[in-house]
């Protein structure tokens, strides 16, 4: 899968956040840039929950995403 393609949609290119972390076929900037990708669609859906939109885990993949960054050495925030 190209780099772009995983940008669009994070989650259908890995399972986990964490999966990001063992992806040989990207270097470490590139996985802060799908990590912080994953971290605005988690943060867009916890805005969807609160307004009683989407019932989903968008709370958990923000944490285990935060973590994934973290791991990384990186802040979070959008880039």
């Amino acid at each position: 899968m190209k780099l772009e393609d995983i940008m669009l949609d994070p989650a259908s290119a890995f399972d986990a956040p964490a999966d990001v972390l063992d992806a040989s076929e990207l270097d470490r900037e590139q996985k802060v840039k799908v990590l912080h990708r994953w971290e605005y669609d988690a943060r867009q859906l916890l805005v969807a929950e609160a307004e009683g939109m989407n019932q989903g885990n968008a709370e958990t993949m923000l944490q285990q995403v935060l973590e994934a960054l973290e791991k990384l050495g990186a802040e979070p925030g959008i880039e």
